[in-house]
């Protein structure tokens, strides 16, 4: 397994029941995801960071405060709906549009292994993000977007053992790469829905 990998939770471990998508387990893999613009090493991600942390932050606190009613990310919505400021509702509809962004432009990246991360992420971003930037945020983004290491750089970091030991190969670390992210699409995808359906996202 890939060691950056090993270290976080794994899309494809956050347990999904009729209820929905556990809320800790999720915002735990989310953070694991944060970590992954560290490997990236430019400092034009922040604003991508921050974005993510704040977000994360948001649907934390109202787990925080209503544990009970929002052990799933739809029952945490369905609980906020009747409040007048619905806080976390926004914070995970954003946190989810990042994530598909980031998702996107790895699997771009996967698909097409002799593309540059610039290229992959330049793509993702005209598909997900862009049409929900103003003028500022887009040229914030495109600075970022120019700013991704090479492609070889940043799979070597990924495959490097931060204890010192030996790297994960190509092969096992490309196998758990896209069971992560196949596991996030499909986590993305299903609360797409479920905000759609119940015009959860109407005013974000």
């Amino acid at each position: 397994m890939a060691p950056y990998l090993e270290t976080v939770r794994s899309f494809a471990d956050v347990p999904i029941t009729d209820a929905g998508v556990d809320t800790l387990a999720f915002l735990e893999a989310a953070q694991g995801l944060v970590g992954l613009f560290d490997l990236l090493g430019s400092a034009a991600f922040s604003v991508v960071q921050s974005d993510l942390k704040g977000n994360i932050a948001k649907v934390r606190a109202r787990y925080d405060a209503a544990p009970a009613q929002s052990a799933t990310l739809e029952q945490l919505v369905e609980n906020e709906k009747t409040e007048k400021k619905r806080t976390a509702t926004e914070g995970l509809l954003w946190l989810l549009r990042g994530l598909s962004f980031t998702c996107t432009a790895l699997q771009n990246s996967q698909a097409n292994k002799s593309e540059e991360l610039a290229s992959a992420f330049t793509k993702s971003y005209e598909g997900t993000l862009k049409k929900f930037h103003n003028f500022v945020v887009k040229g914030i983004f495109s600075v970022a977007m120019k700013a991704c290491p090479y492609r070889a750089d940043f799979y070597t970091k990924l495959a490097a053992d931060p204890k010192g030991g030996a790297p994960a190969s190509q092969e096992k670390l490309n196998e758990e790469l896209d069971k992560w992210l196949s596991a996030l699409a499909s986590i993305v995808t299903r609360l797409e829905v479920f905000y759609e359906k119940g015009g959860h996202g109407k005013g974000f």
